[in-house]
């Protein structure tokens, strides 16, 4: 606060994190500004650095990757076309079901297959994908992708949600939308789950 115009990331509003300052916002946990500005943007922004035990256990993974990731783009695939016919969804967005030039680079570039992920538009909007995302009972509620587990998230109501409406429309994200990444169980289990939970949307 001394310096307060050599340090603007720590002394103006960040507008990442609903105008906050940091120096104002830390204050009563004492001068730890910096470090945990580091922690929730930096860190957010850019990862952290890997370790040893994490670098070997990448590369036992990617023995497996070609069989995996099989599986995740069959799942997906059936995942998409479900939802595509569900009353309750008003737009899928999966490349199995894209045309014209979007459906074009998406055959030329997944040639292996289309991938685990698949997004949705729930009709009933901000409140409709809560409850979505509360019913779910196999699918985990995570922000990462690419699990062996189906993973499961509403930005508009976590990841997004310190954007205003407009930001996020800006960024594709609607009230409604929910992002999966499908994973590797039997496809009747995800499905199931994916039911239960839209019944209660």
């Amino acid at each position: 606060e001394a310096h307060a115009d050599r340090f603007p990331a720590l002394n103006t509003p960040d507008p990442s994190y609903h105008g906050a300052v940091w120096t104002e916002a830390i204050k009563p946990l004492g001068p730890i500004a910096y470090i945990i500005k580091a922690r929730v943007t930096l860190l957010r922004d850019l990862g952290s650095a890997l370790s040893p035990q994490n670098a070997f256990l990448i590369i036992q993974g990617l023995e497996t990757l070609p069989l995996r990731m099989a599986r995740h783009s069959e799942n997906a695939q059936a995942v998409a076309a479900y939802l595509n016919d569900h009353p309750k969804v008003s737009k899928t967005i999966h490349p199995s079901l894209m045309s014209g030039e979007p459906r074009r680079r998406a055959d030329a570039v997944l040639s292996g297959g289309y991938g685990g992920l698949c997004g949705f538009e729930l009709k009933g909007g901000l409140e409709a994908g809560k409850s979505f995302i509360d019913g779910l009972e196999m699918f985990y509620h995570l922000a990462n992708i690419g699990d062996a587990r189906s993973l499961a998230i509403h930005p508009a109501s976590t990841t997004h949600s310190q954007l205003t409406p407009e930001e996020q429309l800006a960024t594709g994200v609607t009230d409604g939308y929910v992002r999966l990444s499908v994973g590797l169980e039997h496809i009747d289990d995800i499905i199931a789950d994916l039911a239960q939970a839209l019944d209660k949307a």
